[in-house]
């Protein structure tokens, strides 16, 4: 499943702007939004782009998950988080140095 219409609200992006930034009909557009038309890889890594967001964001989690994929700054260190482990690591630092 996909998370493009939940995005695009986000960014405050029309369906008939979006359709425009990835070259589609907003027809097409539309079908990818409610997942009626499955995008190609490559129509994939143009939306990605044009909405400014990690592939991996396009999606929405599996299995139950939470939908943690990024990186956090905290005092000049740069973290990655991509499970609920690297978060808590995370926050047991934070909590180590107050």
């Amino acid at each position: 499943m996909l998370r493009i219409d939940e995005i695009l609200k986000e960014k405050g992006i029309s369906n008939t702007e979006f359709a425009e930034l990835i070259g589609v009909s907003v027809t097409s557009a539309s079908a990818f939004k409610t997942g009626n038309i499955k995008p190609k890889f490559d129509t994939l890594v143009k939306i990605a782009e044009v909405l400014d967001v990690d592939i991996r964001q396009l999606f929405k989690p599996t299995l139950g998950g939470a939908l943690l994929n990024g990186f956090v700054e905290y005092e000049n260190e740069v973290y990655r988080i991509y499970s609920i482990a690297d978060l808590e690591n995370l926050l047991n630092i934070v909590k180590g140095n107050q």
